[in-house]
């Protein structure tokens, strides 16, 4: 991470801590120069893990530059994520990630600021647009899974590609083809840009073409915002551009570029992610295939559509979306900045300490997991969540930073499972997905062969 250029570029941030300041908290240095990186970059779960064991829940490494101090269980998500008192910067936390590429995104934002922009950005998340956006889905996904019906290929990149192309269509209101293409791949390169290792844009590097792909994609918003402004479309692009603050102005273009490209960024790859792991464990599990099939059958629709109307009627669809992001949570591990010196776990931190939590982590613990690898989503009945602790499950993050789109999320995977199992079978050849790139976002090293295989052939 980019820690210097970081500061230099957001002189309101707090300065860099000396190391000495977290000594007091047991952990690690690593190796000389790149600390603990390496390690963590290798196999993040399986580092963490033995992290805890040696130094228990609170520990510190060195990593990506600097010292941070890893927060685990559901009462450090709490203290996190909740922050009844204001502690933590979500912009100086994931900021050293994503400011180059993804500047005045709603995640890179705090307190005031960030209320007052996720209120603006809600309208386009209400019910009447979003049942628009189920339209769309629906639509999308029918039509791809005629091209996937009977065929075997890597679900990852298909659904990676659909998953942009069903952006397109809800989020900027475009057909599919050439245009929508381009868009596509600028957010491909921003994304792999965002985690590359260069962290400037030489040519050749992912940060060059991240870059590029920024400099399209703002000309391509910039020139579209007074078009939309003065139409009456739906899509997600166009409710923003028409968007009001709470003093009845509208959003700048600038502000509405980077909201566009934000909102672009944070949905395709956490999508993705789920989509397969869902289908992967659905594949390994295909008992359960058949129970969310006869929920779907038992809703008794004609037409081939799942209206938006009966999504809250898929309930065990919905425990099997869960229990799918407890597996493999999207968002492994979540970054912030302390702003406020606070007290947690017996320990005393200094504001501008970099603290993170970990949903992986804690999605596994025994204590609130029984057999925590067992894919099992009757774990998400009404009786089994209320007497787990609150925090205990946060793929979405939580408190006022939690996932503005997590209701769009749900929709677009009911939606693909109703169009997926009602009339075919996931079938996955041995060994599809048994490795898993963990970070940044979880995705199968194989690409997750598979095969949609129709019912009855």
């Amino acid at each position: 991470m980019a820690y210097a250029h970081t500061h230099d570029a957001n002189p309101h941030w707090l300065p860099r801590l000396p190391r000495t300041a977290t000594d007091e908290i047991p952990g690690t240095d690593g190796w000389p120069l790149v600390g603990t990186t390496f390690q963590q970059l290798r196999d993040p779960h399986a580092f963490t893990r033995k992290m805890a064991a040696t130094y228990g829940p609170i520990y510190r490494v060195r990593s990506f530059g600097g010292r941070t101090v890893q927060l685990l269980g559901p009462e450090a998500n709490e203290l996190v994520l909740f922050d009844r008192d204001k502690l933590f910067s979500s912009e100086q936390g994931w900021g050293p990630i994503l400011n180059l590429l993804f500047p005045r995104g709603l995640m890179l934002m705090d307190f005031e600021q960030h209320r007052v922009h996720r209120r603006t950005l809600s309208v386009a998340f209400k019910p009447e647009p979003m049942k628009l956006y189920c339209e769309a889905l629906n639509d999308g996904i029918a039509r791809r899974l005629k091209d996937w019906s009977g065929k075997k290929f890597e679900f990852y990149a298909a659904i990676k590609a659909l998953t942009l192309d069903l952006a397109a269509t809800s989020f900027l209101g475009i057909p599919w083809g050439p245009e929508a293409d381009r868009i596509n791949q600028a957010f491909v390169d921003m994304v792999q840009a965002s985690v590359g290792v260069v962290r400037i844009p030489i040519p050749g590097t992912k940060m060059a073409k991240g870059v590029a792909g920024r400099a399209y994609l703002k000309e391509y918003f910039g020139r579209e915002v007074p078009k939309r402004r003065a139409s009456d479309a739906q899509d997600m692009f166009s409710q923003i551009c028409r968007a009001t603050n709470e003093d009845g102005s509208l959003l700048s273009d600038d502000e509405i570029i980077d909201h566009m490209n934000f909102l672009m960024m944070a949905a395709h790859d956490t999508i993705t992610s789920s989509a397969t792991s869902m289908v992967m464990l659905l594949g390994q599990n295909p008992e359960w295939q058949e129970t969310l099939r006869d929920e779907m059958l038992g809703l008794g629709l004609a037409g081939n559509d799942l209206p938006y109307d009966r999504l809250n009627d898929l309930v065990l669809t919905d425990y099997a979306f869960k229990e799918s992001l407890r597996l493999m949570a999207p968002v492994p591990s979540i970054p912030r900045r302390a702003v406020k010196d606070f007290d947690f776990g017996g320990y005393h931190f200094k504001a501008g300490t970099y603290v993170g939590i970990s949903p992986a982590f804690t999605h596994k613990m025994p204590e609130h997991w029984p057999e925590p690898d067992k894919f099992d989503p009757m774990r998400f009945t009404p009786e089994l969540v209320k007497a787990r602790h609150k925090y205990a499950w946060v793929p979405f993050g939580g408190g006022a930073h939690m996932c503005l789109g997590l209701h769009f999320a749900y929709m677009q995977m009911k939606i693909l499972m109703w169009h997926m199992l009602r009339d075919h079978r996931i079938v996955l050849p041995a060994g599809s997905g048994a490795a898993w790139q963990a970070w940044p976002i979880p995705k199968p090293r194989d690409g997750l062969p598979v095969q949609i295989a129709p019912r009855g052939a």
